[in-house]
């Protein structure tokens, strides 16, 4: 298994998807891969989602993980389902300890010091910037990481095909985190996979 510093680096961008149906799940992971963004972040905010995740397990070259994962019934779930890494809104002690238990790579969302603290005593470094626009945008990140030099982020929340290029061109982050690649519903796979070759391209 990757750990969660390779799966950062992976591809400039992973795509935040929502899935409502799971017969979507697999022509949009195709035409991700196919335009080279690997790393695919489901939410846990629909029914569908942990079906999704099996199913895109199947997709060659695919690197599947959860996203909004809040609690440790949630974590179990979603590992149950095959996903490949964790990412979560905020960092709790109980979370953390249960990724960190598991051995499965985990991306707690920080906004504060403080929460980059907590994380740092539980053994983390790779942490997602969240909300990070509404939390003060690159500016608020740039303070922020200034005492943590081991710390590595993806910014997530707001983050666009506009402004994408100008937060991975900060050293500290290593990827973002963007909905954008992944509209909802039925996927159109030839659009998908165009905006995930511009997405690659973002960190030429």
């Amino acid at each position: 298994m990757s750990d969660i510093d390779t799966i950062m680096r992976t591809a400039p961008v992973i795509p935040v998807i929502v899935i409502d149906k799971v017969e979507h799940a697999v022509p949009l992971a195709e035409a991700l891969v196919a335009g080279g963004l690997r790393v695919l972040e489901v939410t846990l905010r629909t029914p569908a989602a942990l079906a999704a995740i099996t199913a895109m397990k199947q997709v060659p070259g695919a690197i599947v993980g959860a996203g909004t994962v809040t609690n440790q019934e949630e974590l179990e779930d979603a590992i149950s389902a095959g996903s490949e890494f964790i990412v979560s809104p905020g960092l709790t002690d109980t979370l953390g300890r249960a990724a960190i238990r598991h051995g499965i790579p985990f991306l707690p969302g920080i906004a504060t010091a403080g929460d980059i603290m907590r994380g740092l005593d539980l053994g983390l470094t790779r942490f997602k910037f969240f909300p990070a626009m509404a939390a003060g945008g690159l500016p608020a990140l740039k303070a922020l990481a200034a005492p943590f030099g081991q710390c590595r982020f993806c910014p997530t929340g707001g983050i666009t095909t506009e402004n994408a290029a100008e937060w991975l061109a900060f050293e500290p982050v290593l990827c973002v985190g963007g909905s954008w690649v992944a509209p909802k519903g039925a996927p159109d796979k030839a659009a998908v996979e165009t905006m995930a070759r511009d997405a690659m391209a973002l960190r030429a």
